[in-house]
């Protein structure tokens, strides 16, 4: 076995599972020998999600197919300055709030992606001419805008997306421009916790963009005042180097920050089997990192396809990194369900990954159900049943 898959195995033994003992009672407190017990992990607690579009809206196929594997998600566009005002002060939610609804009644967690671009290309006309003083206003009513309507439901916010590579609103405002665009969103959400995201970080390197340079963005920040809580890692990978993964993953977790892979997909020239297969490598190295707290793929299907990555055909039938997911959220990365029997000490033990648990104690003839939580943590987690 090679070395990086021992590490695999080591960190997710330590960092995404816990030691479990459930002891078995009666009501004098007595212990209780050979006592069926049945544990069913019910959800994770390693926010594991995908990308939607307003495709998904009244597609019960693709629903179901969604719901069935992820409880986390992020609008592609739909939440976009471009989308929401693309004409001064005519707002349209029309589209998010469709989208809001199904997140709410499929109690999903959704990212907040973007508040504002860098990229001129995905800039309003309307915006481009205008002098500092008025661009400030204009921003300032969107963040009011999209903040006050959805304030604390988008659980993250990419403040400022691709700082690295584009500067659209640094040339226009000067240097403090993304200092002041985090100090107004947390203003007006607080709960929110508040992301730089960018790409060409951990799927490689260019000119614009290194993991030093990202780092220095984060410190520049903090010493201005401002708490950036997280890091977004797009993620938009060809052929990844898992070693250089670790590495940069490594470098990065010297911040002390959650660590997000926010947009992952595998570009769709390589064909369907390779991307299967680079899917594969790319979440091992990003689940087995201890610094990595949540994993987002961009992979929402629409009329035509997708981005770069689909999960599964036009009929919601796997494709092979489809079939990737379901290997790992749905089984690998499950405890699925446990039987067993109390100890002579009325005790069953067991590890399991992080999450919410339901279990089913049965002696003579009762039956007691219950739920926990698993969280982080080095020692047992001792649960008591009283039947």
């Amino acid at each position: 076995m090679q070395n990086s898959a021992i590490t695999e195995i080591l960190v997710i033994f330590q960092e995404r599972k816990r030691a479990v003992t459930i002891h078995v009672v009666d009501e004098n407190g007595l212990r209780l020998p050979a006592a069926a017990v049945k544990v069913k992990q019910i959800s994770s607690d390693f926010p594991f999600g995908s990308m939607i579009s307003r495709t998904i809206l009244g597609n019960l196929p693709y629903q179901e197919w969604f719901l069935k594997r992820f409880k986390a998600t992020v609008f592609e566009n739909e939440l976009k300055w471009y989308k929401t005002e693309p004409l001064p002060g005519q707002f349209n939610y029309t589209v998010v709030d469709q989208m809001m609804e199904f997140v709410r009644k499929n109690k999903l967690i959704v990212r907040g992606h973007n508040m504002f671009w860098e990229d001129p290309i995905y800039v309003q006309d309307w915006l481009e001419n205008m002098t500092a003083p008025q661009l400030q206003r204009a921003m300032k009513s969107r963040i009011k805008s999209v903040m006050s309507k959805y304030r604390n439901e988008f659980f993250h916010w990419d403040v400022n997306n691709e700082l690295l590579h584009f500067d659209f609103y640094k040339k226009k405002l000067g240097p403090k421009a993304t200092l002041n665009m985090f100090k107004q969103v947390h203003r007006e959400d607080p709960l929110a916790t508040l992301f730089l995201n960018e790409y060409n970080i951990v799927e490689r390197c260019d000119s614009n963009a290194s993991v030093d340079s990202y780092i220095d963005k984060f410190k520049e920040l903090k010493k201005g005042g401002v708490k950036v809580a997280g890091i977004g890692l797009e993620s938009h990978f060809d052929i990844p180097n898992p070693a250089f993964m670790r590495a940069v993953l490594d470098k990065l977790a010297t911040l002390k920050l959650p660590i997000w892979l926010t947009e992952v997909d595998v570009k769709r020239d390589l064909g369907p089997e390779k991307q299967g297969l680079y899917f594969e490598q790319i979440l091992r190295e990003a689940f087995s990192h201890p610094s990595v707290n949540g994993i987002m793929l961009w992979t929402a299907r629409s009329v035509g396809g997708c981005y770069q990555t689909c999960l599964t055909d036009e009929k919601f039938h796997n494709l092979p990194a489809g079939d990737v997911v379901d290997k790992l959220l749905l089984k690998e990365w499950q405890t699925g369900t446990k039987h067993g029997k109390t100890n002579e000490f009325g005790s069953y033990s067991f590890r399991g990954f992080l999450g919410e648990y339901k279990v089913s104690v049965i002696y003579n003839h009762k039956v007691v159900k219950s739920y926990f939580t698993l969280g982080r943590g080095v020692e047992t987690k001792h649960i008591t049943i009283h039947i």
